[in-house]
């Protein structure tokens, strides 16, 4: 009898323990963890930074090419690599849709990862991941702040042309827009304004900042700091006129337009943001909250750096696909056969 409790005891346990081993199984679907591929892939991220830092020694402008390659894939179905996909049977590709065609630039790059990554770790290393990564290294090395990239993600299926006319913000859109385009990913005002200083570095084509320049608002008008900086406008309509010239490039940050710093908000905080987009942050903010947030981030930029590093990770997590959801292409740019 008591050989039976004792059985029966032990199964039960078992029984727990199975179950417990099921519900966190299942509690993990869908997370990302560090050194994903320390044993499948160990060389992995070193591969990425090495050629992530010769293409960003060739051209310095490439840190913010790949820097907003993951921005533009993760805010159209979540961080699966999506964008990098070409038209081919079934799929449009994300790349016609307006915020990218003419503009997004450093596929090449990630075709040169992709190509070395498959070479050493065959089917392995997702392409989402690279994204990830390369935009941390593209960071680093533009003197920005470092993190650890959590991994795991796997490659889309599919593509979505609408999600990317739909979801990606415009360089023209109003403060209310951007909270609305943020908070459709699961992204917060504080998000916001810390994954914007990313405009710490690039440069944008004179098609996305027209607007900022010619049409004032009488909101604009009234504001001080636009009022105090009209040189700066001035200096922007020598450079792009109110036609022609559409692809003539401005740093977005012309005081420091190749590192990553805090310069942005002090740009928009004096009304010198080069986007429309960057300057409602101060412009449009009516309870002061954001400007606020902004003041900080010009005082501090370790705060700053702190902030956007938390933020690109949350950014880095939306809706991706992990387990046996998806695939890991071969070549970034078409489905595996």
């Amino acid at each position: 009898m008591e050989i039976s409790t004792r059985l029966l005891f032990l199964i039960l346990l078992l029984l727990i323990f199975l179950h417990e081993r099921k519900v966190s199984s299942e509690g993990d679907h869908g997370v990302l963890v560090l050194d994903y591929y320390k044993e499948t892939c160990p060389l992995a991220e070193e591969i990425v930074r090495r050629i992530v830092k010769h293409a960003v020694l060739k051209d310095p402008r490439m840190a913010a090419s790949l820097l907003r390659l993951h921005f533009h894939d993760c805010f159209v179905m979540g961080c699966d690599a999506s964008l990098l996909l070409d038209s081919y049977g079934d799929i449009v590709s994300e790349k016609q849709a307006g915020p990218n065609v003419n503009s997004l630039r450093g596929f090449e790059v990630i075709d040169e990862i992709k190509y070395v990554l498959e070479d050493a770790c065959p089917y392995t290393v997702s392409c989402a991941d690279i994204l990830a990564i390369a935009a941390r290294d593209a960071v680093v090395l533009r003197g920005g702040p470092s993190w650890k990239v959590l991994l795991g993600r796997r490659d889309s299926l599919e593509a979505s042309l609408e999600g990317a006319n739909k979801y990606i913000p415009s360089p023209n859109s109003s403060l209310e827009s951007l909270i609305a385009n943020f908070k459709q990913q699961g992204l917060d005002i504080g998000d916001l304004v810390a994954l914007s200083g990313s405009h710490t570095i690039g440069k944008a084509r004179c098609l996305s900042f027209r607007q900022r320049i010619y049409d004032v608002t009488m909101e604009e008008f009234q504001n001080d700091k636009y009022k105090r900086y009209t040189t700066f406008r001035r200096i922007l309509k020598t450079i792009c006129p109110k036609s022609g010239r559409d692809n003539e490039l401005v740093p977005l940050d012309y005081t420091t337009p190749t590192r990553f710093d805090n310069n942005y908000y002090i740009n928009i905080l004096q009304g010198r943001g080069l986007l429309q987009s960057d300057n409602v942050l101060v412009i449009e903010d009516h309870l002061g909250e954001i400007e606020q947030q902004v003041w900080a981030y010009a005082s501090d930029q370790e705060l700053f750096f702190h902030s956007f590093v938390n933020s690109i990770v949350k950014m880095g997590n939306i809706n991706v696909l992990t387990g046996h959801e998806g695939q890991i292409r071969k070549n970034c740019r078409f489905l595996n056969l």
